[in-house]
């Protein structure tokens, strides 16, 4: 799916939210829904004026919760589909394949990544934590799970990166990125 496809779909869901966002309109929900009416009628009841409930009706109509109906003189709004009935979980979920093209769910990380590193090399290691955490994430997958490295050969790889070999190491340990036993270092297995 194109991200232009993407941006209707959520500037419909976002729709579907601002017309339920008014107070007057969830009453006309509620009293559509125990049965069908017409403008004249809902301002009636709600004591408005008929064109601000036939704006309101429209919103809804425009999101697909109404549908209105001709019956002789009047038209008649219901409610349509199940729309009601569905959690909210599934009106804004977009969780569809593509969804990853349209937006990148890892901006704050590959971001980060791009601010501290310089042609592979790390140029400072972060002062904040979630930027800090980031870099330890990056720098970890340098290490093969399940394999054991001695203190020497974890600083061989980290030089690579940064000259502050034991600070990274330590970060390894808080964020317990790796497990370190007796001078041995593994990578952490994360279910």
């Amino acid at each position: 799916m194109s991200n232009d496809t993407y941006s209707t779909q959520l500037e419909s869901r976002a729709q579907f939210f601002k017309a339920l966002g008014h107070p007057a309109r969830l009453l006309i929900i509620n009293l559509v829904k125990v049965k069908p009416r017409h403008t004249e009628e809902l301002a009636a009841i709600l004591n408005l004026k008929s064109a601000t409930v036939s704006h309101h009706l429209s919103q809804l109509t425009a999101v697909g919760l109404l549908a209105s109906q001709k019956d002789q003189y009047y038209q008649m709004y219901s409610l349509t589909g199940d729309m009601l009935g569905k959690k909210i979980e599934e009106v804004i979920n977009m969780s569809q394949p593509g969804l990853e093209t349209a937006v990148s769910q890892d901006a704050y990380r590959d971001k980060v990544i791009k601010n501290f590193f310089n042609r592979g090399r790390l140029t400072q290691i972060p002062a904040q934590q979630k930027k800090r955490q980031v870099i330890m994430e990056k720098l970890v997958e340098e290490f093969e799970p399940g394999q054991e490295y001695t203190e020497q050969e974890v600083n061989r790889i980290l030089i690579e990166f940064h000259d502050d070999v034991a600070t990274l190491r330590r970060e390894f340990i808080a964020f317990k990125l790796m497990i370190r036993d007796h001078g041995i270092y593994q990578r952490a297995v994360h279910t």
